[in-house]
């Protein structure tokens, strides 16, 4: 026989449904909430994810940007982007690069708070007037567009970025996606060279190369005319950009972002420096040497 509320039952029982809770007994058992966090990459390095380095969707173009509405991106097989919103460039990427490096020592999904004079500052531009406006749209342009990204593993859907300026202290709030961080899982994240980046500022196509190469540990030759659509290169005519990729190219091997490249025939040869975590799975790549009998 079912037990009949008393008036205190009653009173309780409209307490909980007034906060929108659930009695003691019915309640979910949980445990602590999980902290979604990024690799902790050190100082003088910047991480991206390799899905993000190895197509378009930040091209190496130099002004005229497009407009585009859920267009699918050229890259590299195994990856498929979709992009709505302003075509975005490299110096776009030195933004998002940055913002992921600020938010990196906090659970995402939180608050990051900074100054625009010490962001600006840390893309080696000088504070204040025209480039506090770049900043501001390049935000602008992060946080408008939308992404549809997957790596054959996992899809994510929605903007780059979100922020927001709090006018009373003067500081930008950052806030990124937690759902961005399967994409920073092993072996589908990069390193960049943050001084070498700085380096090949002004030069698009030096610097979606730039990292486009630090993902690969050791990257097979690829034709010419692949290497033009994957950078999302607004020159029309092959052969001068085949006289651009090799400029480009030669400016990373000035900075020491690769070793050497050579270009025979329509096929691009380049040695990169794998860095330490490319090493050990180039290492765990090679079959195991032979006993002698």
């Amino acid at each position: 026989m079912a037990e009949t509320p008393t008036a205190d039952m009653a009173g309780q029982l409209a307490q909980w449904q007034a906060r929108g809770e659930a009695p003691a007994d019915q309640k979910e058992q949980r445990g602590p909430a999980k902290v979604i966090q990024l690799p902790l990459w050190p100082e003088p390095k910047r991480g991206a994810p390799n899905a993000v380095l190895r197509g378009a969707l930040f091209a190496a173009v130099h002004k005229d940007r497009r407009y585009i509405d859920r267009e699918l991106l050229a890259t590299q097989d195994g990856i498929t982007i979709r992009f709505t919103g302003k075509q975005l460039d490299q110096a776009d990427l030195d933004v998002w690069e940055q913002a992921l490096h600020l938010v990196r020592t906090q659970a995402l999904g939180t608050e990051c708070r900074f100054t625009e004079r010490g962001f600006l500052k840390a893309l080696g531009r000088q504070p204040g007037g025209q480039n506090v406006d770049w900043l501001r749209s390049a935000f602008a342009r992060l946080g408008a567009s939308l992404v549809e990204i997957s790596d054959g593993r996992q899809t994510y859907g929605g903007s780059l970025l979100e922020f927001y300026r709090d006018e009373a202290t003067g500081r930008t709030v950052l806030v990124l996606n937690p759902q961005l961080a399967p994409f920073f899982g092993p072996t589908r994240w990069t390193q960049i060279d943050w001084e070498q980046r700085q380096q090949l500022r002004g030069k698009p196509l030096a610097l979606w190369l730039h990292g486009f190469y630090a993902s690969h540990a050791a990257p097979y030759p690829l034709t010419v005319a692949y290497l033009h659509k994957l950078s999302g290169s607004q020159t029309k005519r092959l052969r001068k950009f085949k006289e651009n990729l090799a400029e480009a190219l030669r400016g990373l091997e000035a900075v020491g972002a690769i070793r050497s490249f050579e270009i025979r025939d329509d096929l691009v040869h380049v040695r990169t420096v794998p860095s330490k975590s490319q090493q050990k799975h180039l290492a765990a790549r090679r079959p195991p040497a032979r006993r002698r009998k």
